[in-house]
């Protein structure tokens, strides 16, 4: 067992769980099933289940741990599954947590009523995100500049950065890339908004509500992202981020901090 997880006698978050896994994946030398942790969206759901013998009958709670996957990272990943596997066990006994099962779930495209469109532009490429290879959108998302964005939270945040933009000399301003593909070492990913700005380049990621839970994942892949030149990556929440305002200080903390 990993010396983090051995040196830790105490109850583990479920973020502390799914974090002390996918490191004990790399320390076993499981480079794949590590990598397929920082793709994949990770949860653990918790509930009970009714239990009877010749005796007694009994509720008995469980946990079981969900790995969420693109279309794309499905082929090869059930043969991963028996690493991680062990990965969680051994990380649940050392934190006195019952791992039941751990599972792998596609996901399921999000679509509404002009399914059909999405079939078309799918069929000819999935052109339909910024060079982007399979981000998932809402069924009527956000689309301005010809530039399409996630959900509505994105699409404000583009609407300060392009009023930045708008603010500075033509000869010194920002370039916007909103949901742009980004290959690094083993991964694509699409950041939120990739930025431009002196030379540099940033990366800004917009979490929203359901992004809680994931913070070992943000951090592994914003030191990857590092590792390939992006200067620097900051993270947006929404729920602290309310207000116009508050988004326009975001973003001028950030570029201050790019360029600095």
């Amino acid at each position: 067992m990993s010396e983090e997880v051995r040196s830790r006698d105490v109850e583990l978050s479920d973020d502390e769980v799914i974090g002390a896994a996918s490191v004990l994946l790399a320390q076993r030398g499981h480079a794949k099933a590590a990598a397929l942790m920082l793709d994949a969206n990770v949860r653990i759901e918790k509930g009970t289940v009714h239990e009877e013998t010749m005796t007694y009958s009994y509720d008995r709670e469980y946990q079981e741990v969900i790995l969420e996957l693109e279309p794309h990272l499905m082929n090869n990943s059930g043969y991963l599954l028996r690493d991680i596997k062990s990965a969680f066990e051994t990380v649940g006994i050392g934190c006195g947590r019952n791992i039941d099962d751990v599972s792998i779930r596609e996901v399921i495209p999000r679509v509404g009523p002009n399914w059909r469109e999405q079939l078309a532009r799918e069929l000819k490429g999935g052109h339909q995100t910024n060079l982007a290879r399979t981000v998932r959108l809402e069924p009527r998302h956000p689309i301005e500049d010809g530039l399409h964005f996630t959900n509505e939270w994105e699409h404000r945040v583009y609407q300060v950065l392009k009023e930045h933009q708008a603010r500075l000399p033509e000869n010194e301003t920002i370039g916007i890339m909103p949901l742009g593909a980004l290959r690094v070492p083993g991964h694509t990913f699409e950041p939120d908004f990739l930025i431009t700005y002196r030379g540099r380049v940033g990366v800004i990621e917009v979490d929203g509500p359901h992004h809680k839970g994931r913070a070992s994942a943000d951090r592994s892949r914003d030191r990857l992202f590092k590792h390939a030149g992006v200067r620097d990556v900051d993270r947006l929440c929404v729920e602290d981020s309310t207000t116009k305002e508050e988004v326009e200080k975001f973003v001028t903390d950030f570029l201050k901090h790019l360029v600095s």
